[in-house]
């Protein structure tokens, strides 16, 4: 690198693929049926990989260390981010600053979509075995009904949103699936529900772990049952430094130009780059890769997911420049802190 001072940037790409038969007729379809890049990390990849070869070309422009990763895991919980930073990825020479970036397929291309604060939602599950007491369906009286029960806590776990958190933050509470018996008329011994809790900030996470347990527990003790509670923190709040966040508009509104900058709300949907933000600045963009008019238009996750490859351009070029002006003015103090 040239001279100046020496700060270490990470950037960041994950690479997994998803369990899905891949529907598209085209020459860079998956090779290996049951499995496809159905979420982009495959263009995150190759994008990091023109980093690369752009930053070496540049290597007498700028000071500094440019450290390029390739995730894996980042579908699949705990993901692959924690353990990397655990085998220490961070340091040596130690990280200043990490960026990455998405692409976004339900914007058009030549949109990049930064924001500052939280951006991605911390997704956490529960699991509920609600034990009963089986019986005849015509003699319900002689049974504890861990379906009534079940159906009891799904429509209580409801208020956890409506009257527990303030109504100016966020929260999803979602039931994604109810499992009990098997014959109509057999009232079963147990039943199962499951879920996922979505917040964006620390104190909220906590009172909704704390409410969804005792709504559980609540209700099923009152209906006569006994209940085993499983609750699994998932990765935490993805949250974008505000100076970090500031960088990548700048870079974006020289590439794409300021009308083609979006600040968009947070999502709930979980990343586990949230784990690199936790202690070291950074911030995290989307690159839009929509193209109705080619009927590239299909969500991420689908199998006909697939993306104006133009965007790969335009996805590198606001890194390339993102990096670039990181490393020249690091980043400003901006009112408001992290």
């Amino acid at each position: 690198t040239g001279p100046g001072e020496s700060r270490v940037v990470l950037v960041r790409a994950d690479m997994d693929a998803l369990p899905i038969h891949e529907e598209n007729d085209v020459e860079y379809r998956s090779q290996n049926d049951g499995v496809m890049h159905a979420c982009g990390h495959d263009a995150l990849t190759a994008i990091l990989l023109g980093l690369a070869r752009t930053l070496m070309a540049r290597r007498d422009e700028f000071a500094g260390t440019v450290k390029l990763l390739f995730q894996p895991s980042e579908e699949h919980f705990p993901g692959g981010a924690k353990g990397m930073i655990e085998e220490g990825v961070m340091e040596d020479p130690h990280v200043d600053a990490s960026f990455a970036l998405h692409m976004a397929q339900h914007q058009p291309l030549g949109v990049i979509t930064i924001a500052s604060g939280p951006i991605l939602a911390a997704p956490d599950s529960f699991r509920a075995t609600i034990q009963g007491k089986g019986g005849h369906a015509a003699s319900p009286h002689r049974a504890i009904d861990p379906i009534v029960i079940g159906a009891q806590i799904v429509s209580a776990l409801q208020t956890v949103v409506s009257r527990n958190v303030d109504p100016i933050e966020s929260c999803v509470v979602t039931v994604g699936h109810f499992n009990a018996g098997e014959a109509f008329n057999v009232i079963p011994d147990v039943a199962t529900i499951g879920g996922t809790v979505r917040t964006l900030t620390p104190e909220i996470r906590d009172l909704a772990e704390q409410r969804v347990t005792a709504v559980i527990q609540g209700v099923a003790e009152a209906g006569g049952a006994t209940v085993e509670i499983e609750y699994t923190r998932g990765y935490p709040a993805t949250i974008n430094d505000h100076a970090a966040a500031a960088i990548v508009r700048e870079a974006a509104t020289e590439v794409v130009g300021v009308d083609k900058v979006v600040t968009v709300p947070p999502s709930m949907g979980g990343e586990d780059y949230a784990y690199f933000l936790l202690d070291r600045p950074g911030a995290m963009f989307q690159v839009g890769s929509k193209n109705e008019d080619r009927g590239l238009v299909w969500g991420h996750h689908h199998p006909r997911f697939d993306i104006d490859e133009e965007s790969l351009a335009v996805g590198l070029e606001t890194m390339t420049v993102t990096v670039l002006k990181y490393l020249e003015q690091g980043l400003l103090d901006i009112d408001g802190g992290k």
